[in-house]
């Protein structure tokens, strides 16, 4: 998703998952913020990320969780 609006993650089913660019985007961060946490803690602010291929994947369900608060 290469585009510099607001992801809607309620629009997305919660099964789905999103590159780091994307997770970062919807979380209002960097992506390299979301690098260096799960680096450093093996999680990015509570979200422990899917490994693809090599790749960060991030649960929409996980980052819907953090927006609302922690549900």
């Amino acid at each position: 998703m290469k585009t510099d609006r607001i992801l809607d993650l309620e629009s997305l089913p919660p099964s789905a998952v999103l590159n780091t660019a994307d997770a970062a985007r919807a979380l209002t961060k960097s992506s390299q913020t979301l690098r260096k946490l799960y680096c450093q803690q093996g999680h990015a602010f509570g979200v422990t990320p899917l490994k693809i291929g090599g790749r960060l994947a991030w649960r929409v369900s996980d980052l819907l969780r953090v927006l609302r608060g922690g549900e």
